[in-house]
């Protein structure tokens, strides 16, 4: 390797390092601008304390939290309360939940990003009558369920919900039946059918 490679692998290195270095650094207090430091005011006598990491998302919190609307913020607050009132077991399935979700492909979160956008846009009776039925299942249907729909292709799960919102509310009725009443061999079937049609 001639010297100006060795230079420039020296300086790219370096780099990588410093920018790794910056990351982890904590940030003082007094670094923070006046809005960042209105916003976090309840961290403040505990800032020194907290990791590098936390005083990062905390920072990045505040920038957008400033650039939220009075509704963006409104709701934000809500689903705080709504957190604060979970017991330490709620949170920590919650916070299992968010660490799965984010270590899924980017295109299956987001997938689930749309169905959750499909589910906020529906009625609440709707939406109601929807966790009751999720609710209505056993603990191994629902297993089952997330089991299957993490085996489907994108385009596998595309062409069941284009079936699903063509089919009346009967033959979506005698769907759901059909579906609970389904052997993991029948799944499986139903699976394999579903592959040769797309092909």
């Amino acid at each position: 390797m001639n010297r100006p490679m060795n230079k420039f692998v020296i300086l790219l290195c370096t780099l990588c390092w410093l920018n790794v270095a910056w990351s982890a650094a904590p940030i003082d207090w007094e670094m923070l601008d006046a809005e960042e430091q209105r916003i976090l005011k309840p961290f403040k006598e505990q800032w020194d304390t907290l990791p590098a990491e936390r005083q990062a998302r905390l920072k990045n919190g505040a920038k957008r939290w400033d650039s939220m609307s009075a509704e963006q913020k409104a709701r934000t607050k809500q689903r705080y309360q709504k957190w604060q009132s979970l017991s330490p077991e709620q949170q920590a399935k919650l916070r299992k939940r968010f660490e799965a979700f984010r270590n899924l492909p980017p295109e299956r979160r987001r997938e689930l990003r749309q169905l959750f956008q499909w589910y906020n846009g529906l009625p609440k009776a709707r939406q109601k009558a929807i966790r009751e039925r999720w609710r209505g299942l056993t603990p191994a249907q629902r297993e089952n369920f997330r089991q299957f729909m993490s085996e489907l292709t994108p385009q596998e799960r595309a062409q069941i919900k284009r079936r699903w919102q063509s089919a009346t509310p009967e033959q979506r009725q005698r769907m759901r039946e059909r579906w609970r009443n389904a052997t993991p061999e029948q799944r499986r079937r139903f699976r394999e059918r579903l592959k040769h049609q797309r092909h």
